[in-house]
This record gives structure tokens, sequence and C-alpha cells, in this order.
């Protein structure tokens, strides 16, 4: 699927989180194997299975990997909401790290705080198989109409 592909599509509500994923081949998500498993306006939610290339030197997933995960849900969930009417870009991603992972399938969730006219504030975290905190971000992204 290329971005043309993606461009074309009319509304988000047609947009499957298989879609979705498929959509991510080529990408840094597609390269650290992130999988959607939800999208809807309200909720999007993804996985992936930790490996070592996700590693920093002390043998722990490193933070950027988070970051990179919670901007991309909050993205595409707030891109869902807005559904067709603009686009959205990230003005700020404030993560916090909480447990250092070695290994694993780690599962992460975005919901809203706030959906106003020109930005939204989303809450993404994320946990380990145990569902324990692993991190969690929030992320600001500024809605940006179609141009007429």
């Amino acid at each position: 699927m290329t971005q043309q592909d993606f461009s074309s599509i009319r509304s988000m509500a047609d947009v499957t989180p298989e879609l979705m994923t498929k959509f991510s081949e080529g990408t840094f998500t597609d390269l650290i194997g992130l999988k959607f498993t939800e999208l809807t306006a309200d909720r999007v939610a993804a996985e992936w299975v930790v490996t070592p290339q996700q590693f920093q030197p002390a043998g722990i997933v490193n933070g950027g990997v988070y970051c990179t995960v919670i901007e991309t849900l909050a993205s595409v969930a707030a891109t869902a909401w807005l559904d067709g009417k603009g686009t959205v870009v990230g003005v700020n991603n404030n993560t916090d790290f909480l447990r250092a992972v070695r290994e694993g399938k780690l599962r992460a969730e975005a919901t809203p705080i706030h959906r106003g006219r020109s930005q939204q504030l989303w809450v993404v975290v994320i946990t380990d198989e145990r569902d324990r905190t692993v991190a969690r971000g929030q992320v600001r992204l500024q809605n940006l109409a179609n141009p007429t």
C-alpha cells in the first residue's frame, strides 16, 4: 500500500487494524514489528514482540521505541477522530519510562483526554504480558484543516 492508496481513503471508519498495519509496511513501526489490534475514533491499540534490535546498550528496550509507539498510536487515534476533516501533527510527546523490559510481548492503548477544535491530547499506556505498566505517555496534537 502506498501513501497515495492511504490518502484515497474517504473515512477512517473504513480503516481496519489490519489495513493500518499494512499501510505501515516499510516504516519504523514496521521495523519494530508493531501490529494494530484495534482502531476506532475513541481507542487505538497495538502490540509488538520485544527483540534485541530494540535494545539500548544495557540490554533493555530503548526509550525511543516507546516514544515512537506512543506518538504513532496517538496520531492514528487523533486522525481517526477527525475522520477526514483534516490531518494532525504532534506538537508535544511526554513519555515516562516505568519498567525495564528485556523480552515478551508489549501492548499499547491510546485513549483521549481532550479533543477540541484546534488540538487534541491523548494518553497512551504500554503494558507487558502481566498487565504491568511499562511506559506511559501523553501526546498533544494540532488539528490541521484540509485545504479548501
